[in-house]
């Protein structure tokens, strides 16, 4: 019960970054139409991916529902891991 909770959270987390870039985008001109296909693609999967992770844990079938979060949640938790080791052993770019 609790390892879907923690998913679902990291989940939300990144989806809450997705769309808080696809906002500030719209502010500065950077989505536009050309791209703006690729954008709904993108919010679209990531709004299945967390909708259906709730939807299969209100129907009973929690193991399911960690498998689909699992899809978002593991390349957002390897890239945040990267970004504070980024952080942390500060590399010189040179």
């Amino acid at each position: 019960m609790i390892f879907f909770w923690i998913v679902f959270a990291i989940d939300t987390v990144a989806a809450l970054t997705a769309f808080y870039f696809f906002l500030e985008g719209l502010g500065d001109g950077s989505v536009s139409s050309f791209n703006m296909a690729l954008w709904l693609a993108l919010l679209g999967g990531v709004i299945a991916i967390v909708g259906g992770g709730w939807m299969l844990n209100v129907n009973g079938r929690r193991r399911m529902a960690i498998a689909v979060l699992s899809i978002l949640a593991i390349p957002s938790v390897l890239f945040g891991l990267f970004m504070l080791l980024i952080v942390i052993t500060q590399p010189n770019w040179h």
